[in-house]
């Protein structure tokens, strides 16, 4: 179990990573094709790199921020509750997100075949939509690694 935790926060901070350096290609590009519209020389297909740049800093940040339990927490009622109805309250929730990511990254992979299928393509660019859909689906289902790693601290008692 030891090995398994390990590895998905390696793999998260990883992921973590890659979302850090696509955040800061899109402030660089951003940066860069606003200096020179003035010049009258924009960056050709900034839009959709930003748009694909975007989609991969937040769903790469989105388990390694769940790892550390970096999301906005408001705690005034759950603190009120006795230890058996926070890790209760903690399991279901952490279920319910399991079933939802489960269903998001399914539904990714359903849409990024549909996407590779029909050849779709951005349109200044032209670079395939499918390797993003495909790339969001890989960060759900860590996302689902994460959300079982967290109900398996809650059972051992490390998770308060």
């Amino acid at each position: 179990m030891t090995r398994l935790l390990e590895g998905v926060r390696k793999t998260t901070r990883v992921l973590h990573g890659i979302g850090g350096v696509s955040l800061v290609f899109l402030m660089v590009l951003t940066v860069v094709d606003v200096v020179l519209r003035t010049c009258s020389r924009p960056v050709p297909g900034t839009y959709e790199l930003v748009g694909f740049a975007g989609a991969l800093a937040i769903g790469a940040a989105l388990p390694y921020t769940s790892w550390v339990r970096g999301h906005v927490y408001v705690d005034s009622l759950v603190g009120r509750l006795p230890l058996t109805g926070r890790r209760v309250l903690h399991v279901s929730t952490r279920l319910l997100a399991i079933g939802l990511f489960v269903l998001l990254g399914w539904n990714l992979i359903r849409f990024g075949l549909d996407l590779r299928a029909s050849g779709e393509v951005s349109p200044t660019l032209e670079l395939r939509f499918y390797p993003v859909a495909f790339g969001l689906a890989a960060a759900c289902f860590l996302q689902v690694l994460v959300l079982g790693c967290n109900i398996a601290a809650i059972f051992r008692g490390d998770y308060e």
